[in-house]
């Protein structure tokens, strides 16, 4: 038997009606039913992207083949050109070396995040009138910042924000009633596994183009050698301009107990350093800056040492222009220090002495519980 006819709910020689609103929908889901509008797109989309294969593909295996390569060299961070110089500027006495009478009371209100007060007063120094300066110091581990008061009204602010790993965005500025002595610097450094970059802008302004603006780029080429640039691009007129590169080059031991420096800048400035840890208490530095320029030229070698006891510190420097600096740093207690610092130019036939006083008290802490560990703030 033949089976019947199937029905039409439809007549003879009408259309359906248009589709409603859920039906469209779901007709526009449904995959058994593809619209005009998503077959155009994908179809463009497709296109787009079979065009730029021949220049991504190449260019993507590329950069897959180096960071493999980079990964079985096992390198690590070279640290910043910033602080290429930072251990021997740790162990020569340069940085630390003051004339006259100091005090420092500072007022440590927490541990974690890190919040203290300081009051510093300093008075009999040859280079500089009796002063006073109120700081403030806060910091997370995203966080840090700085800010001080003295006594000419001068301002001085920091603040380092660390929003990304391995990026940290940094401003200091100072406030000055003397014409001249305001400044503004924006800066923002990059940490990667191997490699560190930094940009830097001193005074810049947007309306002309004035200001000094420093880039520079540190790679690690071995596990125990880098390789350096940096530009320094100075514009302090609209009618004058200067820019200078440098290159610079760091070696260090295996275990990180000696690290040699380099570096060159174009206005003929060369510099050379050598820093090496002898034993766990002893530290020695070299430093060599030469000065090679058609009006002038220059050169002086400093050689350093530092000594670590228990509750002291002791630096000693000579150079080779005559003079002889020594900084002696010591706790009498973990509340109550004492500084002493002496400097004596054979050439010159002058000398100068410092005494200071540093004395540090904490908050309410439980003295039955173990004291917080501070955190790593962002320098």
């Amino acid at each position: 038997m033949a089976a019947p006819p199937a029905t039409t709910p439809y007549p003879l020689g009408t259309q359906p009606p248009p589709p409603s609103g859920p039906e469209l929908l779901g007709s526009a889901q449904n995959p058994s039913f593809p619209s005009s509008s998503s077959s155009s797109s994908s179809s463009s989309s497709s296109s787009r992207v079979s065009f730029l294969d021949p220049i991504l593909l190449p260019l993507n295996s590329a950069i897959q083949r180096l960071q493999e390569t980079r990964s079985k060299l096992g390198l690590t961070n070279p640290g910043t050109v910033e602080g290429l110089q930072k251990e021997v500027k740790s162990v020569h006495a340069t940085n630390f070396v003051f004339d006259g009478a100091r005090a420092d009371l500072t007022k440590a209100l927490s541990i974690n995040p890190i919040f203290q007060v300081t009051h510093a007063f300093s008075m009999g120094s040859q280079a500089a009138p009796s002063s006073y300066n109120f700081g403030a110091v806060y910091g997370d581990s995203n966080s840090f910042y700085q800010a001080g008061l003295d006594d000419g009204m001068n301002v001085t602010m920091r603040v380092n924000r660390q929003f990304f790993p391995g990026h940290t965005s940094k401003v200091q500025a100072q406030l000055a009633s003397t014409q001249g002595q305001s400044f503004v610097q924006l800066e923002h450094d990059y940490q990667g596994s191997d490699h560190s970059a930094n940009l830097k802008a001193l005074n810049p302004s947007p309306a002309d183009g004035t200001g000094i603006y420093i880039v520079n780029y540190l790679q690690s080429l071995t596990r125990n050698f880098a390789l350096g640039v940096e530009t320094i691009y100075q514009r302090p007129s609209v009618d004058m301009e200067e820019a200078s590169t440098g290159y610079m080059a760091k070696l260090f031991g295996e275990k990180r107990d000696w690290v040699a420096t380099a570096q060159f800048q174009g206005q003929g400035i060369a510099q050379a350093t050598y820093w090496q840890k002898l034993s766990d208490q002893v530290e020695v530095a070299a430093d060599l800056q030469v000065l090679a320029m058609a009006q002038k030229r220059e050169a002086q070698a400093t050689l350093g040492a530092r000594y670590a006891f228990r509750m002291a510190t002791l630096r000693a420097q000579i150079d080779s222009t005559g003079k002889i600096s020594s900084v002696y740093e010591t706790r009498l207690s973990p509340a109550f220090g004492l500084n002493f610092s002496g400097e004596i130019d054979h050439l010159q036939g002058a000398a100068k002495f410092g005494f200071g006083v540093s004395i540090e008290s904490g908050g309410e802490m439980d003295p039955n519980a173990p004291p917080p560990a501070p955190p790593s703030v962002p320098m």
